[in-house]
C-alpha cells in the first residue's frame, strides 16, 4: 500500500536538526513501501527550508530533486520528471517561485499546458501563459 509523506517527515529526514525524528523519518523514507508527495508538500518543504532554516535556494533544489529522485517516491497526480523540472527552474535565481513551479508542472503533466496567471515572473518553458481570457 503507498503512503503519503507530509512536510515534517521530509523536513525532519533532509535537515537532519532532530536525531530521534531523523532516524523515524529515515525508516519511513529509506523503507520498502512506496511513498507519494503532492505539489503542495514539495513547495512547502522548499518554503520551510529556505525561510524557517534559511538553506541557500540552489541547496533546496538540490535536496528535493535527490529526495524525489529516490526509487521508492512517487509524486500524486504529476509526472515525477516534470516536478523535477519545475524545481530546477526554481535553481538559477529566485524567479521562479517553488508554488509556480509546482502549478508549472502539473499543467504540463496533465497534458493541457495552458495556465492562466497574472504573475509575468511565471514559467513560460513548454506552458502557454494567458493573461487574459
Amino acid at each position: 500500500m503507498n503512503g503519503f509523506l507530509d512536510t515534517s517527515v521530509i523536513v525532519r529526514y533532509l535537515v537532519e536538526d532532530q536525531p530521534a525524528l531523523t532516524d523515524r523519518a529515515a525508516r519511513i523514507i529509506d523503507g520498502s513501501r512506496d511513498l507519494l508527495v503532492t505539489d503542495i508538500v514539495i513547495a512547502e518543504v522548499a518554503w520551510v527550508l529556505t525561510k524557517v532554516y534559511r538553506i541557500p535556494r540552489e541547496a533546496v533544489v538540490d535536496d528535493l530533486v535527490s529526495f524525489l529522485q529516490k526509487e521508492n517516491i512517487g509524486t500524486w497526480e504529476m509526472d515525477k520528471g516534470e516536478a523535477v523540472q519545475g524545481l530546477l527552474l526554481c535553481r538559477p535565481s529566485g524567479r521562479v517561485s517553488f508554488a509556480d513551479a509546482m502549478v508549472w508542472a502539473a499543467a504540463r503533466s496533465a497534458g493541457a499546458p495552458l495556465v492562466y496567471s497574472f504573475d509575468e515572473r511565471f514559467p513560460s518553458d513548454g506552458v502557454e501563459v494567458r493573461r487574459e481570457a
